[in-house]
């Protein structure tokens, strides 16, 4: 140990004259830790809740979506999926025909995405077939009152929108053709409710109505043709690379492959925004520390004038008092920091095991504060910490520095 390090461990250690200079530096500490921990539980619940929309988007969606230039159906789809699935990480694929429309129940119509899947293949990119909270995920035919109508299922505040609260309700759908003229009719189709859907994401849920491929093919007049080709990989992190060995595959134009992040990056760029616009603005807590570590040490420095102007005249160089200063600022910074990322782990490993704080499950689909802790962000955390109190014991180090040794002792 340098002699730079072992005088700031005895200033730091070392009973002051005046106990107010102590209990400045205490608090400088606190404020640290505070800040700190504060940061390290926001970030994490930053995350826990970015995790939560990006399942449910995913599993509403998919990882990889392959469509046409300029939203042109995909015709002979079938032989494009047998191609993709042979492309590495590809572990499921389903054609998807998805229109926009208008559906009538008994009571009440609402406007409606319709999105077509087919159920042999649905189950393995989006988690459809598997949210049914009432009725089955069944979209082939069914008989009605003695008339064979095709299944639909409903999201489910799209389902309470129209009135509808379980199956064997019989719906309209209406849909106007692209191609459509003013005077044009809208093309309509009658289906029967078999299930009713809740994926957790309510802006799906309040506009979603599945129905089959073949039913909408007839509907929509388009023979052997899809909107797009949805594909799900044994990771979803694998997507940007991926997308690329797709469209490779696929021969590339006309053919275009968007990843999970590109379909909806409006909402992850503004969750990322968030994100750091929370550590900025949370740093400001261990500013307000790291102007009580300017106070304290500016004081110290007047404490220790006499014994600044003799290690000056035993021969200390400028340069070594202020690594001295330099060095007390920054054991504040360490141990306010350490103490700081303790709690702040300890809270956020309660949350994750016991549920400190709970939510309620019907307003929310989670029943507590979603955590997830990354090592990266309590390494950004703890390095800003440390670096606001070095730059905060800057100046005192400095005016420490500058004292001659004859003017420092001519008075003690």
């Amino acid at each position: 140990m340098n002699y730079e390090s072992f005088i700031a461990l005895r200033y730091f250690r070392a009973k002051r004259r005046t106990g107010f200079i102590s209990i400045i530096t205490y608090v400088s500490i606190i404020g640290v830790l505070i800040g700190v921990a504060a940061l390290d539980i926001v970030l994490s619940v930053f995350n826990g809740f970015e995790a939560e929309v990006r399942t449910r988007l995913i599993n509403a969606d998919a990882h990889i979506r392959v469509r046409k230039y300029y939203s042109d159906e995909i015709e002979n789809y079938q032989q494009l999926v047998d191609l993709i699935r042979q492309v590495p990480h590809v572990v499921g694929v389903t054609p998807v025909i998805v229109r926009e429309g208008v559906i009538r129940s008994k009571e009440n119509n609402q406007p409606t995405v319709i999105r077509a899947l087919d159920p042999k293949t649905a189950g393995e990119v989006t988690e459809v077939p598997r949210s049914i909270v009432s009725g089955k995920f069944d979209l082939g035919m069914q008989e009605v009152n003695g008339k064979r109508l095709p299944g639909i299922v409903l999201g489910r505040y799209l389902a309470e929108n129209l009135l509808i609260f379980k199956e064997g309700e019989i719906v309209t759908l209406f849909t106007i053709p692209k191609d459509a003229g003013i005077m044009s009719p809208p093309r309509v189709q009658q289906f029967v409710v078999t299930g009713i859907s809740e994926i957790g994401f309510y802006e799906y849920d309040k506009v979603m109505a599945y129905i089959s491929i073949p039913a909408a093919q007839k509907l929509f007049k388009l023979p052997d043709a899809v909107s797009w080709i949805e594909i799900k990989l044994d990771h979803y992190n694998l997507a940007g690379q991926v997308a690329p060995l797709i469209e490779k595959k696929l021969g590339g134009y006309p053919f275009l492959a968007r990843t999970w992040f590109e379909l909806n990056k409006p909402l992850y760029s503004w969750m990322t925004i968030e994100k750091w616009g929370a550590f900025v603005v949370l740093s400001l807590i261990i500013m307000v520390a790291a102007f009580n570590i300017v106070s304290s040490l500016i004081m110290i420095v007047m404490e220790k004038t006499r014994e600044i102007g003799i290690l000056k005249s035993m021969g200390a160089s400028s340069r070594g008092i202020l690594r001295i200063f330099l060095y007390e600022g920054v054991i504040v910074g360490i141990i306010g920091t350490l103490l700081g990322s303790g709690i702040g782990y300890g809270i956020c490993y309660l949350q994750q095991k016991v549920g400190l704080v709970r939510l309620p499950p019907d307003v929310y689909l989670i029943n507590k504060l979603p955590v997830i802790m990354q090592w990266t962000d309590f390494a950004a955390v703890a390095l800003a910490g440390i670096l606001l109190c070095l730059v905060a014991s800057v100046y005192p180090a400095y005016k420490a520095s500058g004292l001659h040794p004859v003017e420092a002792i001519r008075y003690e």
